[in-house]
């Protein structure tokens, strides 16, 4: 699954940032996203408080970021200072976005939902932005190299060839 850096802020405004494959865009008009996080999640907390997050798309070059703002927690850490990612102002929602990451989608809380042991944020997208040259009519798979998270601790990229019916 496509793996993401969720930025988040909560009332105490110390930033924190979570990993998470489970992401996907559910609408195009209102654009749409959700995302799926655990009550248990630190994040899960400072995005109830908000209502506001970005979903910040990191490439392999982050790999072990990705890996640092999975495995600890940001009651404890400062995940930015861990993972050597810098905060970055966002246009619309106060949460900073992540400078390394080539794309950032920054939501609004549209509604959320209990599903099991996590809740469903259906964010409401503000903005979106890329890089200059990574994203067209579909991202450069040579240039991004975009992370999906293969089970336990693997990930992996996608083979840059495009198939088309």
């Amino acid at each position: 699954m496509h793996t993401v850096l969720v930025s988040c802020v909560g009332k105490a405004a110390k930033p924190n940032v979570t990993t998470l494959a489970w992401a996907m865009p559910t609408s195009i008009d209102p654009p749409l996203l959700a995302i799926s996080l655990s009550p248990k999640r630190h994040s899960h907390t400072l995005i109830e408080e908000s209502g506001e997050f970005i979903v910040n798309i990191p490439t392999l070059e982050l790999l072990q970021a990705v890996y640092a703002c999975g495995s600890f927690t940001g009651r404890s850490f400062d995940k930015f200072k861990k993972a050597n990612l810098t905060p970055m102002p966002a246009k619309k929602v106060k949460a900073p976005a992540i400078r390394e990451c080539i794309a950032h989608l920054e939501c609004k809380v549209d509604s959320k939902f209990t599903t099991g042991d996590h809740t469903v944020f259906v964010g409401k997208i503000l903005e979106a932005y890329a890089d200059q040259g990574v994203f067209t009519e579909s991202y450069d798979l040579k240039k991004s190299r975009m992370l999906y998270h293969a089970g336990g601790n693997n990930f992996a990229i996608l083979d840059p060839k495009i198939y088309k019916p």
